[in-house]
């Protein structure tokens, strides 16, 4: 009994000793996502829009404002923007200074778009949380860390892998290899068991008690399938006088191309004509036939 108290207590030192790993490593991630992931314009989807933090929100608007031809789609970058933070456009005037004040108590960041040259508006940007299973999306799915992941999961009632509705685990799996396992408490971190292979193989667990039994939620970052693009060995150069584009278009297909030597319908007589099907005898004639014979004998 005794030994067993402190196999458990080593296992819970190493998964507290695992998670403070796992936020340092969370913290490093979002600084190197911000140091070398840096989102233009040109580059502004909703899906690359959770790379980016509050002040980098700025500097896209502004971005899109100095130039004339990404002006008239103002619109469509403020959607973008909007999928993956919280705007709010603030009345600038006398009491800028105490509306700006009351929104970074809130979290927000407040700063000013030039909306011309003697214009701007007052800006609070603050970028949604991932807190909920309901919050995520296939376009932040892969901007979130296996931990993080199961936080999320932890705060949806305890329910368990099967509690998540299959679109929510349909976006979970585009993400993360998950895979999950019951088991009573004793047997689920016995060595060399399943447990164990899956923490050595850098996979984040989740352990949610049902009874006795406990389910262990196994979650490991999926990497992005690699799309090959097709290439030619030898580029056309169409500028080539030589090169000639071959027209196929009124060209009929094989199946349509009558064969020389299959005669037309016209020629079609009892020496020519031939069929590939067995024809049967009858078997009233056949033996019609017999009793002739039969007879003559």
């Amino acid at each position: 009994m005794r030994i067993s108290f402190l196999v458990s207590l080593f296992f819970v030192f190493l998964q507290t000793k695992r998670n403070n790993i796992n936020k340092m490593d969370m913290k490093k991630e979002t600084k190197e996502m911000t140091e070398h992931k840096s989102v233009s314009v040109k580059t502004l989807t909703k899906s690359t829009i959770w790379d980016v933090q509050e002040n980098d929100v700025f500097r896209l608007l502004d971005a899109v404002e100095k130039d004339a031809e990404l002006r008239e789609n103002m619109r469509h970058y403020m959607d973008i923007v909007r999928s993956a933070f919280m705007l709010e456009e603030l009345k600038a005037g006398e009491n800028e200074e105490l509306i700006r004040k009351k929104y970074e108590k809130q979290g927000y960041k407040v700063g000013n778009i030039k909306t011309g040259e003697d214009s701007h508006i007052l800006l609070a940007v603050k970028k949604r949380p991932i807190t909920r299973v309901t919050d995520l999306t296939y376009e932040n799915i892969r901007h979130i860390s296996a931990a993080k992941l199961m936080e999320v999961i932890e705060r949806n009632f305890g329910g368990g892998w099967d509690s998540l509705s299959q679109s929510i685990q349909d976006i979970i799996e585009s993400g993360f290899d998950i895979s999950t396992t019951t088991l009573p408490q004793d047997r689920l971190h016995k060595k060399g068991g399943m447990y164990e292979k899956k923490v050595e193989d850098g996979y984040e667990v989740l352990e949610i008690p049902k009874g006795t039994w406990v389910e262990a939620i196994f979650a490991k970052v999926k990497p992005e399938a690699f799309k090959p693009r097709m290439t030619f060995d030898t580029p056309i150069d169409e500028e080539d006088e030589d090169y000639e584009i071959e027209d196929n278009y009124n060209r009929p297909d094989e199946d349509d191309v009558d064969m020389d030597d299959e005669p037309n319908d016209d020629e079609i007589n009892e020496d020519n004509y031939r069929t590939t099907f067995d024809i049967e005898s009858d078997p009233d004639e056949d033996a019609e036939s017999l009793s002739d014979y039969i007879a003559d004998e």
